[in-house]
């Protein structure tokens, strides 16, 4: 029985594939699926979404960007690779800052001339100094830089140079000191004669004049009594790569260079 009802529909088959309306039929419908799936593909292809950052809240210039100012929106493939400027990638943009010359708008795509990392803003370090900290400026030229080689993060020590008398005479011999004042202090910027930063791409602006770091009040003091007596002189002293990554908390080195600059320092009055 089985075997007679499988006959009957081959037959019915072979029947419709004989007509010639029905083939046609198929043909048509078979075209216009090739037809609907190759526009789907086509179109998918041409407007496939890309999620890309976006800022949810308008970011001032000058500020650090964290990944709570951005959000993620989808806009078309061919747009996004289209676009050379545009960034797509999230992590290119937290941690670095909206340009010092233009704000970024609420809602607004991020592109590549918004953006500066912090070695390109001017002075973007200084808006991240602790509290009970002061920047210190230390004048410096080519060669007190190893030939400019002292560059904004790294991290260096600061040396002292005096001389003291061997005796209670003012006929004793002079003996120099020379020694580690403060260790493991970081730069925060390196400046021209015009205030300009030199950047790491280059003597952009002109030769060193001073280097900017920022130090604990008690240790600006110290550095600044040491700037204004006459035999005094402080020299940095660069490191190497090593030095800056393991970097250590900034302390005073020794304390007998301090006491040399404070007992040739008067009291304050207090009166």
């Amino acid at each position: 029985m089985a075997k007679t009802n499988n006959n009957r529909r081959g037959s019915v088959f072979k029947r419709l594939l004989g007509n010639r309306n029905t083939v046609t039929l198929l043909g048509i419908i078979a075209c216009i699926g090739v037809l609907v799936v190759g526009y789907n593909i086509r179109v998918n292809n041409a407007i496939n979404p890309r999620t890309v950052p976006y800022a949810k809240q308008n970011i001032p210039a000058r500020t650090l960007i964290d990944e709570s100012m951005l959000g993620k929106i989808k806009i078309s493939s061919t747009y996004a690779s289209s676009t050379k400027n545009l960034i797509t990638n999230v992590n290119e943009i937290v941690g670095n800052y909206a340009s010092y010359k233009t704000n970024i708008p609420k809602g607004s795509l991020i592109y590549d001339d918004m953006i500066k990392t912090a070695e390109e803003m001017p002075d973007a370090a200084f808006a991240n100094i602790e509290n009970n900290y002061t920047v210190f400026s230390l004048s410096v030229d080519s060669k007190s830089t190893f030939a400019n080689s002292i560059r904004a993060g790294d991290y260096i020590d600061l040396y002292m140079s005096t001389t003291v008398s061997s005796g209670e005479s003012s006929n004793s011999d002079k003996l120099i000191v020379y020694g580690k004042l403060i260790e493991s202090i970081r730069v925060l910027a390196v400046k021209d004669s015009r205030g300009e930063n030199i950047l790491k791409n280059g003597l952009s602006y002109g030769k060193p004049a001073e280097l900017l770091f920022a130090v604990s009040n008690e240790n600006y003091l110290l550095l600044m009594e040491a700037k204004f007596l006459d035999n005094i002189e402080i020299e940095p002293i660069l490191r190497n790569e090593h030095y800056t990554a393991q970097a250590k908390e900034t302390l005073v080195s020794s304390n007998y260079l301090k006491s040399l600059i404070q007992d040739r320092v008067s009291p304050l009055s207090t009166n």
